[in-house]
Formats: structure tokens, C-alpha cells, sequence
């Protein structure tokens, strides 16, 4: 993951020794850089009567790295109208509003009164629409340091959306309803630009790719991944040509996500399911995909991986369980969330022919399930942490014999499971290892998304 860079900037009133204010500030930002944070620093500010500091420090701010977010730190009381002046040009940037607590001298308390200084500036900084986290620290107890940290990490998952770009071969699959989106208010609320092309592009790339390359992965597929069983001659290659096609149009046009016409487009036109491709797609290069023109799951997998560096892998819902569901995927997995290695079969499904499927067994354990959704002009995400167990022994009807057992995994809910049925968003929800809500609290308080679910 990327180095979180921030802004850092403390404040204490004019009165109080300075040496008090620069040597908890400077404490106080040692604890961020601790945490693996990059900060750009100037000198605490004061109320002097001119604004000479305040001037200095938004100069020294401005003239320094970009950073996503802006760390005020109020290290003692501070008239409101210091912070104001530095703050103002960074109105655009996400803030997090930090108090201080005082320190125990033998048998006394002392205080700068650093909650005087937050509270007197929470309420104005609400009304003037800055957007802020605020976070005091409590008498006699370590400073909420994680809090800081993961509001700062949201702040820069907000800042690579808004730049972020996904591909998407073909439109709307199955014709589905549920994995349509509105561009417009996808683009301006959390940003990311969904760019369609057709399949024909694809199957042109395929008749371009280089030969020996495809000789070359088809050999080290067949060390790296273990087979059930032997493929028929030219499955392994025609996974492999379509991984290349779909790998080059990803490199020219730079995408962070990726979907396609699965079912009515790739099975249908190329006659051969793509999980074997998709497979070695994620072998190969570090990017979130997740089938059937899923545009809203695919930006979900873009917000779980920039807040957490994890794939996010998307799982589908076969069964609900009184305490949970079992959910899997019909088609491909990535290697990340693959216990031991990958395995895969040859297998048809229905009409289709012969494809690579994906069979591996998935990682168990702690996991944050989660879904962007969007209706009456507002978005929102639904998510539950569980503890995911190896499932029992099943299979989904309509595999050619002997039927596969499929990734998946059984989801036993911490939040109640008929609470989350009847505000489940789609068929598809994505996968992040570990109780990654904090994250995504943060992350929708800064894009105005409202959070459903949660335990």
C-alpha cells in the first residue's frame, strides 16, 4: 500500500509556554510518522495579533508535497480565528480535528485546556462545511492514534477514486438490472469513470498475441496451477490468448478495475468460459475484476482494496443459513485469498464449451463482507463482518459430471442474518480478510455514503 501523506500543523494560544506546544506537537507527530506516515510539517501556530504564523504555516503547507489529509493539532486553548486562517485554503481536503490531553505532574493534573481549543472549533468548522474527523484524547489515556490513522487512510482511498478508471468489456450481462449504475452521479459522489468497449476488441487483441508467449504461460501454467484432471487439447492455450488480449487492453488504458459480459458475451461469442484467463489475469498483474458488467461491485472492490491493499476478491450468495450463508463463485479466484495452491479443472457448464475452472480452496477466517449500492439519488454501502468456515461438501447443478466443488466458503454473520437479507444489494458482495469496518465508516463519512449493517 501506499505511504499515507499528510499535512501537520499544531496550534496553542499566545500565552501559553511555547515550549509546551512545540514539544507536544512534536511528540504527537512522531506517534503518526511511527505508523508508517509520511508528513509534511511546519511549526505550531499562535494567535499573534498580525497572523505572521498562521501566514507562515499555510506557506510552508502549500510549498511542501501534496497530501490527502490536513492534521490540526491543538496542543492548548487557541482562539478559533488562528486555526481558521490556516485552515481555510485546504477547505478542500479532509481534516482531522485533534485534541491533546494535559499530563500528571507528582500528584497534580496539568492541562493547556486542549479541549477548549477542539470544542470551540467543532461546531464552526460543521457550519462552515468542512468535512473533519474529530478525535480528543481522553484524560490519563494513550492517544487514539489508529482512529487518526485510519481516517487519514480513507482520506487517501477518497483521493485515488477520484482519478481511478475501470474497464469494462461489454454492457450489462444477462441483462441484469442490478449491476447497472448512473454515471453521472457515480462520477461527481465517489469518482471513478467506468469506460465500456466492445468485446470485438477483444477477440481482435486475441488474434494478435505473440505466440511463443502463449507457449510459454501455457507450459508454466500446468507447473503453477494443479489440474484435477487433463484438459482437452487447446483449453489451456485459449485461456491463455485471452489473458493477453485482456492484459494488453488493460496496460493501454491504465484500468484499476475490471469487468465483462461474461455469460451472453465471452461464453457465448468466444464459446469457452474465461475463469481460466481471469485466473491467470490475477496471477499475472495486481488489479480487482469481478464478472457480469458488475459496475457497482467493481467499485466496491476499488474502495476495499485502496483501504486496505487486499484484492478484493467478489463472492456470490448460493445459500442462506440461519446463522449466515454459503457463498462461492462460479468461474475464478484469485491467488490471494487461495489456500495452498491454485487448482483448476476442465469442465463445461449448460451449452458452453470446455473452459478452466477454477477449484481452489479459500483462506478461512475473520472477513468483511461488503456492497456499494445506489437508489433515490443516495449511495450507500451494506456490509457485516463473519468468521468464514470451510463448507461442507456441495455442489451447484449443471456442471458436466463428476461435478466440481467450487471456491466458497461459509459465512457465519455477526450481524442477524434476516436484517441483512432484506437489505442485501446484489448477488455479488467483495471479500477483505480481517473486520475492516473502521475503514469503510471512514470512507463513507468523507463521500457522504450512507452505511447499512455493520454488527
Amino acid at each position: 500500500m501506499n505511504k499515507i501523506t499528510a499535512g501537520f500543523v499544531g496550534f496553542g494560544e499566545v500565552n501559553t509556554p511555547r515550549d509546551f506546544i512545540d514539544k507536544r506537537c512534536a511528540d504527537a507527530a512522531r506517534l503518526l510518522e511511527q505508523q508508517g506516515m509520511e508528513l509534511v510539517r511546519t511549526a505550531p501556530v499562535s494567535d499573534d495579533p498580525d497572523g505572521v504564523q498562521a501566514a507562515r504555516a499555510v506557506r510552508e503547507l502549500k510549498a511542501g508535497v501534496e497530501f490527502d489529509v490536513l492534521i490540526i493539532c491543538v496542543a492548548g486553548w487557541i482562539p478559533s480565528w488562528a486555526v481558521f486562517s490556516v485552515i481555510e485554503p485546504f477547505k478542500h481536503k479532509p481534516i482531522v480535528l485533534w485534541g491533546l490531553t494535559g499530563w500528571q505532574e507528582g500528584d497534580r493534573f496539568v492541562t493547556t485546556a486542549d479541549q477548549a481549543g477542539t470544542t470551540a472549533l467543532r461546531k464552526p468548522m460543521e457550519d462552515m462545511g468542512f468535512t473533519f474527523k474529530y478525535v480528543v484524547t481522553y484524560r490519563g489515556q494513550p492517544p487514539r492514534i489508529d482512529e487518526i490513522v485510519s481516517y487519514a487512510r480513507a482520506a487517501q482511498a477518497a483521493a485515488f477514486l477520484r482519478t481511478a478508471r475501470i474497464g469494462m468489456a461489454g454492457y450489462r450481462d444477462m441483462r441484469l438490472y442490478g449491476t447497472l449504475y448512473d454515471g453521472v452521479s457515480l462520477k461527481a459522489r465517489i469518482g471513478p469513470e467506468i469506460e465500456h468497449f466492445e468485446l470485438l476488441e477483444l477477440a481482435q487483441l486475441i488474434g494478435k498475441v505473440d505466440r511463443a508467449e502463449v507457449s510459454r504461460l501455457a507450459r508454466e501454467v500446468r507447473t503453477r496451477w494443479t489440474f484435477i484432471k487433463e484438459p482437452k487439447a487447446g483449453t489451456v492455450e485459449k485461456s491463455v490468448e485471452l489473458y493477453l488480449a485482456i492484459s494488453s487492453k488493460i496496460k493501454e488504458r491504465g484500468y484499476q478495475g475490471f469487468s465483462f459480459n461474461d455469460v451472453d458475451g465471452i461464453k457465448k461469442l468466444l464459446g469457452f468460459a474465461p475463469a481460466g484467463a481471469m485466473t491467470l489475469l490475477h496471477d499475472e498483474m495486481s488489479i480487482s475484476s469481478v464478472p457480469e458488467n458488475d459496475s457497482l461491485g467493481s467499485v466496491t472492490q476499488l474502495i476495499v482494496r485502496a483501504l486496505t491493499g487486499q484484492v478484493g476478491a467478489y463472492l456470490e450468495f448460493y445459500e442462506f443459513l440461519d446463522n449466515g450463508a454459503l457463498m462461492g463463485v462460479p468461474d475464478y479466484v484469485p491467488a490471494e485469498i487461495v489456500e495452498g495452491k491454485v487448482a483448476v479443472m476442465p469442465n463445461a457448464f449448460g451449452n458452453f464449451g470446455e473452459g478452466l475452472l477454477n477449484v481452489s480452496k479459500l483462506k478461512t477466517g475473520r472477513v468483511t463482507l461488503a456492497r456499494l449500492g445506489y437508489g433515490n439519488g443516495r449511495y450507500c454501502l451494506h456490509m457485516t463482518t463473519a468468521e468464514a468456515r470451510t463448507p461442507r461438501k456441495w455442489e451447484e447443478a449443471g456442471w458436466a459430471p463428476p461435478a466440481p466443488q467450487l471456491p466458497s466458503l461459509e459465512m457465519i454473520f455477526d450481524y442477524p442474518v434476516e436484517e441483512f437479507i432484506q437489505k442485501v444489494m446484489s448477488q455479488h458482495y467483495i471479500l477483505s480478510f480481517g473486520d475492516n469496518r473502521a475503514l469503510l465508516k471512514d470512507l463513507c463519512a468523507l463521500l457522504k455514503i450512507d452505511v447499512i449493517g455493520t454488527a
